[in-house]
């Protein structure tokens, strides 16, 4: 039976993938004429890829480290085991970054391409505009998840050992770290300088083509929130794939359809994305932001009937293991809508903010701060509940199949993540549109178009960072059982007791619980200071050609701004911050595995994920709910553009910038990390610890 699904994982991929090219295709042949948009479309798409050569020629190196680090130690010091197990996690790793970064780059080509083209297309409306954007983030989509699943079967299919496969979700995680946070400090470095030196300090429009930052902005669209935001979500579904498989393979029973049951909902999660991709559209006076969230809806209704069906006719398939799945993926969406109620600008929330600005930027932030907090609430609660149904709905099965339970919820959860991908890429795509509509002097209409696409992607932006962020609290709680299995196989070899849990109240645990819950917050610390400390520069660069360039500021014709000069301040202070976070939270693993052993790490899991999962929603949300509230403001509101409201809720937003586009979203990955690090070296923490 597995191999049947080797088989149907690698068509499905091969279709994806032919559907990618059909939908590139169909982007590049639409029409753009506008000389200043193809221009300043090209110095997008060429600071991009200079960032992304110098960021993955950075990775490449802490790649290779890793990689003859893992060669010698992984899965067991290489002088005591079989060395051909250590070559396989070490290639396995090298291909995760690797596919990862493929993913990625893809990305950026297709995202560049598609924003003026979208441009463009605003002035015949919205409906025409909406399709290049959304189909244009589809190609993001598509890839990344076929990616993951062409990687997570070609490396099973060719071991035969899950545990092999850690190492591939490793290197698709580390990436996916450094990437993500890299992307976030870049994009917000220049988002939040162009923020405050043009809307708050010169009362200028956000895309005024007089702000040297402005290209860097753009920019940081591409490189944060479509290729960082892919690697992240590429590293989600390979690791709840991973956990699943990991689980299934150490369980009694037919272990052969629980691995084929992992693949199958893989697969026609793709399927059922591919549909939706192809069936999305909005009317010529529709809602964007109902568009992509009906497309949502119909891709997960796609989703559960096509499972259903091959739960009742595939022999081995468990209905309670497809009600895990379908509560998980459920969950997702429910806390899709709660974070789309706190982050719409349709919605009450939102408002309210919008409304506390015109007392003053303090209240603006103290609204955000609390609202923010109460938004992750509902997503705790559903991450809890998702769990618990799911580990008791699979515990009559036997041992080890609460767990499984557990990451098939997180399986489910991310089934329909190809949909999830192309309405995360649409969002920048359309930023990148807006303003390139107005430094191409498309006319008012256009940018107000160009506006209702941003509003749309800046809330579905929301609602997908929440849905992520609930996948990797499924996905690391079934990691957790990941390593308790990988640490019992070591501990079992050595001769020394059983772990059958983590009681908090044993010393060793709870050393690893009050570290573990620390880290989410010093690592969001020292990204949100590099983004501070950058921007910082980037201020005062800008300042420096204001006041250097003469007739920069009236708009002189024969004024240009040094754009070059902002997108290399962005991308020197990207590179140098983004190693020095990820690596911390590593090492801080070891220490603890190496002090406390199995237990304590344990406990330092529990631990991060807890605080991480509350820190990441609440900045996640909080970040969106002030930009939507900054651009209420905007849309004529509260004394609309260059009143005092507009000025405080600028300065939220500044605020928001770097929680909802670098430390929010790298939290999860930042989790998902130490997990597989906690797997990896289990074997290694239970021979060297020192308690």
């Amino acid at each position: 039976m597995e191999s049947l699904f080797y088989g149907l994982s690698f068509l499905t991929v091969a279709i994806a993938f032919a559907f990618a090219a059909y939908l590139y295709l169909w982007v590049k042949k639409q029409r753009t004429v506008n000389k200043r948009i193809m221009e300043v479309s090209l110095l997008i798409k060429e600071g991009a890829n200079t960032f992304m050569r110098r960021e993955y020629r950075v990775l490449a190196k802490f790649a290779l480290v890793a990689a003859v680090l893992i060669l010698v130690l992984l899965p067991s010091p290489i002088w005591q085991g079989e060395p051909l197990d250590n070559v396989s996690m070490a290639v396995a790793y090298l291909a995760g970054t690797i596919l990862s970064a493929i993913a990625g780059k893809i990305g950026i080509l297709v995202a560049t391409l598609s924003n003026g083209r979208t441009a463009e297309a605003a002035q015949k409306g919205i409906k025409p505009a909406f399709l290049i954007g959304f189909r244009g983030g589809a190609v993001m989509g598509l890839l990344v998840v076929g990616c993951s699943l062409f990687g997570v079967a070609a490396v099973l299919w060719i071991t035969g050992d899950s545990s092999i496969l850690l190492g591939f979700s490793f290197g698709a995680s580390s990436l996916a770290l450094f990437a993500k946070a890299g992307g976030g400090i870049f994009t917000k470095t220049a988002d939040v300088s162009a923020d405050l030196t043009g809307k708050v300090e010169l009362g200028i429009a956000e895309d005024d083509p007089r702000n040297p930052a402005v290209i860097a902005d753009n920019v940081g669209d591409n490189v944060g929130d479509v290729a960082g935001m892919g690697a992240d979500l590429f590293d989600s579904n390979v690791a709840a794939m991973t956990s699943a498989l990991v689980i299934a393979q150490s369980l009694a029973g037919d272990g052969t359809a629980n691995v084929a049951m992992v693949f199958c909902y893989a697969i026609l999660g793709l399927l059922a994305s591919i549909i939706g991709i192809a069936t999305a559209r909005v009317g010529k006076n529709g809602n964007p932001t109902r568009a992509l969230n009906s497309s949502t809806y119909v891709t997960t209704a796609i989703f559960l009937v096509l499972t259903a069906g091959a739960t009742a006719l595939i022999e081995g398939f468990s209905w309670r293991i497809w009600g895990a799945s379908t509560v998980g993926l459920l969950v997702g969406v429910i806390i899709g809508i709660t974070t789309d109620y706190f982050t719409d600008d349709t919605k009450p929330i939102v408002r309210k903010v919008a409304h506390a600005s015109g007392s003053g930027p303090a209240f603006t932030v103290l609204s955000g701060v609390s609202y923010g907090f109460i938004s992750a609430l509902p997503a705790m609660v559903g991450i809890a509940i998702s769990a618990l149904v799911a580990y008791k709905l699979c515990e009559p099965m036997g041992d080890g199949y609460a767990v499984f339970g557990i990451s098939m919820a997180a399986v489910g959860m991310l089934s329909i993540v190809g949909m999830i991908i192309s309405n995360d890429a649409y969002g920048p795509i359309v930023d990148n549109a807006r303003g390139l509509a107005e430094m191409g002097g498309l006319g008012e209409e256009t940018i107000r178009t160009a506006d209702e696409l941003d509003s749309a992607g800046n809330t579905v932006k929301a609602v997908t960072k929440g849905f992520s962020i609930g996948a990797a609290g499924l996905t690391v709680i079934s990691l957790l059982g990941a390593f308790m299995s990988e640490a019992n196989a070591a501990l079992a070899a050595a001769g020394k007791p059983l772990i059958t849990g983590f009681d908090i109240m044993s010393p060793t645990v709870f050393f690893g619980v009050l570290i573990g819950a620390a880290i989410p917050a010093v690592f969001s610390a020292m990204l949100i200071l590099g983004v501070d400390k950058n921007a910082q520069r980037m201020v005062a660069e800008i300042h420096r050609q204001f006041q250097s360039i003469p007739g920069l500021k009236e708009g002189k014709e024969d004024a240009k701004p040094e754009y070059g000069k902002c997108i290399d301040i962005a991308t020197s202070g990207a590179l140098r911050e983004l190693i020095p976070a990820g690596l911390m939270t590593i090492v801080v693993t070891l220490i603890v595995g190496f002090i406390g052993g199995p237990s304590a790490i344990g406990g330092f899991l529990l631990g991060n994920i807890v605080s991480g999962l509350l820190l990441a929603l609440f900045m996640s949300n909080a970040g969106g709910l002030w930009d939507n509230s900054k651009k209420y403001v905007e849309s004529g509101e509260e004394g609309g553009k260059g009143s005092e409201a507009h000025k405080a809720a600028v300065i939220g937003d500044t605020v928001g910038d770097p929680f909802k586009d670098t430390a929010g979203p790298s939290i999860n990955t930042q989790i998902t990390v130490v997990s597989l690090v906690a797997s990896l070296m289990s074997s290694i923490f239970v021979l060297f610890s020192i308690f």
